[in-house]
């Protein structure tokens, strides 16, 4: 699966897409707890008539957007997750070595159950579920300067989310995915904890490690509310993607034409494992539609959505921010 090399490597993740239900409870975890920002409320351009919301630091950077589909359903209608094999099955942040006493204390003040601290790879870290039951874990690592810090939110500067710190895809076996991420992808191998394998790109604070869970006896996951849709990787410039859309062809990926999202273009595949991989562009960002210090306060549509604006906004729920500190 080898194939020539991209002249830049991959300096991290992007983003992480899930699925939710409700969005205000959703938004209420993701800002008034977790204290990262909503930075963009939109709508799923492949599906207009549901939300599409973004949280991440104070500008979203690249690295610390967490995503979200929600999917709004009649009661009687059910679409529950199962986490499994094919699937991402944690999403991990980067906090602050120091900080872990201040999570600790802050998720039991909430009554949010967690377990740890535990250590893995020699770091300390906690377990816990969002509201619609998906795998969150809080690293405990050095460095992780914020960049773009949010002196608004609800969580102190000090104590904040620095970005991920990686994510576990739970797989049926780990070698033709470690292929393709050591030989075509730049990774480098880390290490081995039981049926754990660990895998880094990038380098310093941006690095990012990936586990590997080899689970050959577990169960198929099934994609749904609680579920991780995709991963998306760091290209700095569209020149570097269609380097890299050039490269996975050549090593047997089906990999999509570049697709334009508003705030960063994207192109797609699948690993071997089954989890969906992006590779997405840093620019144009979040705030080519928005000032910086109003990030996330309005409905921000794509231009050929906004003749449809007035229909979508009478589909949609109304969404309350949580109250900012002063």
């Amino acid at each position: 699966m080898s194939a020539t090399p991209v002249s830049a490597n991959i300096p991290g993740i992007h983003h992480v897409t899930a699925i939710c239900g409700d969005p205000q409870r959703n938004l209420e975890f993701y800002v008034g707890l977790l204290g990262l920002r909503l930075v963009k409320k939109t709508v799923n351009f492949d599906d207009p008539g549901t939300y599409h919301l973004y949280y991440g630091d104070g500008l979203g950077s690249p690295g610390t957007l967490l995503t979200f589909f929600a999917w709004i359903l009649p009661p009687t209608v059910t679409a529950r997750a199962r986490q499994g094999t094919g699937q991402i099955t944690a999403t991990s942040f980067r906090i602050p070595a120091a900080s872990l006493g201040f999570w600790v204390d802050r998720l039991a003040a909430a009554g949010v159950d967690f377990d740890g601290p535990a250590p893995r790879f020699g770091e300390p870290l906690l377990s816990l579920l969002d509201p619609d039951a998906l795998p969150l874990e809080l690293v405990a690592r050095g460095g992780g300067a914020l960049r773009a810090p949010w002196h608004a939110g609800p969580v102190p500067v000090e104590h904040a989310l620095r970005g991920f710190a990686g994510a576990t895809l739970r797989l049926d076996g780990y070698e033709k995915t470690a292929t393709l991420l050591t030989a075509t992808m730049g990774f480098r191998e880390l290490g081995q904890e039981g049926s754990r394998f660990r895998f880094q790109v990038g380098e310093g604070d941006d690095a990012a490690t990936i586990d590997l869970h080899c689970q050959p006896e577990g169960e198929p996951g099934r994609m749904g509310i609680g579920a991780v849709h995709h991963i998306a990787w760091r290209a700095p410039t569209r020149p570097l993607q269609e380097q890299w859309r050039a490269v996975l062809a050549q090593a047997g990926s089906d990999v999509t034409p570049v697709l334009d999202r508003r705030y960063f273009e994207s192109i797609y595949f699948r690993e071997p494992g089954g989890v969906l991989f992006e590779i997405a562009t840093d620019p144009p960002g979040f705030t080519r539609d928005e000032a910086p210090e109003a990030l996330g306060t309005r409905l921000m549509l794509p231009p050929w959505l906004e003749p449809r604006r007035e229909r979508l906004e009478a589909r949609l729920p109304e969404l309350r921010l949580p109250a900012r500190r002063g």
